[in-house]
């Protein structure tokens, strides 16, 4: 064995503190920057990387299967401009009873009536169906959803002849959204009614898609290619891709923050931990030109030494943080609605190389510089720091008030600038980590709130969707009974009795009724969404970006993309045909709302009534007093409303799955820049540790206790922290003052400036503790062997 050899070996064995620090640094480092960079990749175009994975439908086409064989549906692939189809498909319509526990009879409720299509496999022509979990149905009893419906539970279809039930076997998502559901084709047979036929699903890619000309020249030739007046609807690619690119826009700014900090944090944890121990290492390296090793010997050695355990937390990096990216990558899919995402293998082969880099680069300019230093010079450098650095700061904490353990942690950092500044800045990050996490899951909340102004805990409407809060439903099971009313039949309940009754319930604390009916406004194609309160909903979370609330019938507030497509301003008149009614309406508000992509006008219940007076509200909305048990209400408020024909439901609007992902993605991020921030934190106090382990020794001599040793140690990362929590605190919470405005103009939307102020100033002064806690945290370990180690060891050690 080579004397080079020798030396690297007794490096790594040797300084066993140095060789894991840099090996748990690297680690945390690799899997950090993993996590970020997969972050990155999943919010690129998200819906154009997910439709291109399931090779999606340009168009999905429905034709009458009472008018049309599938032999006419097939033959519409010859259509001009085509170049590939699927199908095709048997579709059906129809509403299941869900039965969560797999039996049969009481206890179900009524889902939401589900497209079902007839597929034998999922990953085959176009729209290549993602299970997430589960497996495909292998049998005609067997039912995959997109809904997070329990696996192994059954779905009764209590209108249909036999009530035929279903298992459902897994939970699948279609880029396409092509169906809600997806059973085999020899299942179909027993969902069709006897006097009715399923429809045919026709799925297509075409050689020219980009624009909406596009579209509009490939389904006109669909049409024609097909017997006449059979096309039931049809879905485009780029309705679907605006929809949830809307959705995704809202988000992407957030996911791509917390994936540049992993990186950045990465690449300084790592940096400031191999410059650190090869500094460190300045004495060993004036032994070794001593004894005869040239520089370049010196300078190979040590950056040999730092690659040793690098590329071993590297590897395990890497493995670590592709198996942190299953379940996050799972939850980004979730927010982004798209197909499952794995991590690229570049991202990997990247990360490595950019790791690699990144240490051979700081252990060599580190090595080089000490191994350029006169023999004698490095010996005298590598005991202490240079003469006379930190001696001012050590005088002033010797004159403060405090006890001497402290005042002589206060001054060690200052012996070493370079050192102090990256452990600040590595602070510094981890404490505007922390703040942008606590103010991004705030905001996140009350955006998810504000975006569906839906914290009504009880929903009265025509159906019983479900017993509340997942109790046992007293009771015949529901039924279905019949079509909904239309927005504009006559009939309905009298909403004053109506109120009257959910007021009389105990435990009540607001309501309102409403109406949703479609509308056109001159130069907007396609319908809007009218939304007709009565009562005041804005207890419900509605925010207000700029203006006023309605007061009274005429007036009307407009999200930012509905004022943006008319190019109203507030103070403007429009004019709503609704219901062959022409009704103007000034515009005296800009509301935050998301729902519809924008497309909403909300206005008074008077409004509707001046022309409509037989209308009345379909749906009501009921906010509770606190402590309230929601579902010993909603049984009390059912029997109120029996009469009435109408039930109250536990509101699941509140149960926001994307909310829970983005919050599930915050805590996960966060703790892993924590944990990368309190790593190098670590690895400066480990150093300056064992660069004073002979002061320490002398200390102990003359009498200083274990608990005086730790209290050194901490007191040395004292100040650290405190002004890296005060200066990455007002960090943090720029760049949320960034960020969160970012996601609502990525979306189309401005968001109110409640959503975007929520930093109080006693949450400002909780998180300036965050650097503070991050210093003392990484400080810990070093203390504990400080105050551990004996003091004739301490003395002996160089």
């Amino acid at each position: 064995m080579s004397g080079l050899s020798k030396v690297v070996r007794s490096g790594v064995s040797r300084r066993r503190v140095q060789t894991v620090v840099i090996g748990l640094a690297t680690f945390m480092a690799v899997a950090a920057a993993v996590l970020g960079g997969s972050l990155l990749v999943a919010s690129t175009a998200p819906f154009d990387r997910g439709f291109a994975d399931q090779h999606g439908a340009h168009l999905s086409a429905l034709f009458d299967g009472a008018k049309v064989t599938q032999a006419q549906a097939a033959a519409t692939a010859s259509a001009s401009g085509v170049a590939e189809t699927s199908g095709p498909f048997e579709v059906v319509t129809q509403t299941p009873t869900l039965n969560p526990d797999g039996g049969g009879g009481g206890g179900g409720f009524e889902l939401q009536p589900l497209t079902i299509a007839g597929r034998a496999q999922p990953a085959s022509g176009i729209d290549k169906v993602s299970l997430s979990d589960g497996h495909w149905p292998a049998s005609a009893t067997e039912i995959v959803l997109t809904e997070q419906v329990p696996l192994d539970a059954k779905l009764t279809f209590e209108s249909l002849p036999g009530k035929p039930a279903f298992t459902v076997v897994g939970h699948a998502r279609s880029v396409s959204r092509t169906a809600d559901a997806w059973v085999l084709q020899a299942a179909i047979a027993s969902l069709t009614p006897a006097d009715a036929k399923p429809g045919h699903q026709m799925l297509y890619r075409f050689a020219a898609a980009a624009t909406q000309s596009d579209m509009d020249n490939a389904k006109a030739a669909i049409v024609a290619a097909a017997p006449s007046d059979t096309m039931l609807g049809s879905q485009s690619w780029l309705t679907v891709k605006e929809a949830s690119d809307r959705t995704a826009a809202l988000f992407v700014p957030f996911l791509i923050a917390f994936g540049l900090l992993g990186l950045v944090m990465a690449m300084l944890s790592v940096g400031g931990v191999v410059a650190g121990a090869v500094s460190a290492a300045t004495f060993r390296i004036g032994v070794l030109k001593a004894i005869g090793f040239t520089p370049a010997q010196v300078v190979r050695a040590y950056v040999v030494q730092a690659l040793i355990p690098a590329t071993i937390g590297i590897v395990l990096g890497v493995v670590a943080g592709n198996l942190l990216a299953i379940p996050v990558l799972a939850e980004t899919d979730e927010v982004y609605e798209t197909a499952p995402s794995v991590v690229q293998p570049w991202v990997d082969v990247m990360v490595v190389v950019a790791a690699l880099a990144i240490v051979t680069l700081t252990a060599l300019v580190a090595a080089a510089k000490a191994g350029r230093l006169r023999t004698v010079d490095a010996l005298a450098v590598g005991r202490a720091p240079a003469a006379g650095r930190g001696r001012f700061a050590a005088s002033v904490a010797a004159r403060l008030p405090l006890p001497r353990p402290v005042s002589l942690g206060l001054a060690q950092p200052f012996a070493r600038p370079a050192r102090m500044t990256a452990m600040l800045a590595t602070v510094i990050f981890g404490a505007a980590s922390v703040a942008l996490a606590i103010g991004l899951t705030s905001s996140l909340t009350l955006i998810e709130t504000a975006r569906s102004h839906d914290k009504a805990q009880i929903l009265v409407g025509p159906f019983r969707m479900g017993p509340p809060d997942g109790a046992e439903q007293s009771g015949p099971p529901p039924t279905n009974q019949g079509p909904p009313p239309g927005p504009f039949d006559a009939g309905g309940p009298d909403p004053a009795a109506v109120t009257a009754a959910i007021d009389g319930v105990s435990g009540t604390k607001a309501s309102y009724g409403v109406l949703t009916a479609p509308a056109t406004v001159a130069g907007i194609a396609g319908d809007v969404d009218v939304l007709a309160y009565r009562g005041d909903p804005r207890w419900a979370g509605f925010e207000m970006t700029e203006g006023r609330w309605y007061a009274g019938a005429g007036e009307a507030i407009l999200p930012t993309p509905m004022l943006t497509a008319t190019g109203a301003k507030i103070g403007d008149t429009i004019t709503l045909t609704v219901n062959t009614f022409q009704i103007p309406v000034r515009v005296v508000g800009e509301v935050f709302s998301t729902q519809n992509n924008g497309m909403q006008v909300f206005t008074d219940f008077a409004t509707l009534t001046a022309v409509m007076p037989q209308v009345t509200p379909t749906e009501y909305y009921v906010g509770l007093t606190g402590g309230t048990d929601t579902t010993a209400y909603a049984n009390k408020l059912e029997t109120a409303l029996t009469s009435f024909g109408l039930h109250a439901n536990v509101n699941p609007g509140g149960n926001s799955s994307t909310l829970a992902a983005l919050n599930a993605l915050t805590g996960l991020l966060t703790v892993m820049l924590v944990a990368v921030a309190a790593l190098g934190v670590l690895n400066a106090v480990v150093l300056q540790t064992r660069e004073r382990v002979r002061e320490l020794g002398v200390h102990k001599a003359i009498g200083m206790t274990p608990k005086q040793a730790v209290t050194v140690v901490l007191a040395s990362v004292v100040l650290i922290g405190v002004v890296g929590g005060i200066a990455g605190v007002p960090a943090g919470i720029a760049l949320h003052g960034v960020m969160v405005p970012a996601m609502g103009d990525s979306a189309g939307v401005r968001l109110p400036p409640a959503l975007v102020d929520v930093y109080q100033p006693w949450l400002i002064g909780l998180l300036a503790l965050g650097g503070l806690v991050i210093a003392i945290v990484g400080a810990l370990l070093p203390a504990g062997w400080a105050a551990r180690i004996r003091t004739a060891t301490a003395l002996r050690t160089e």
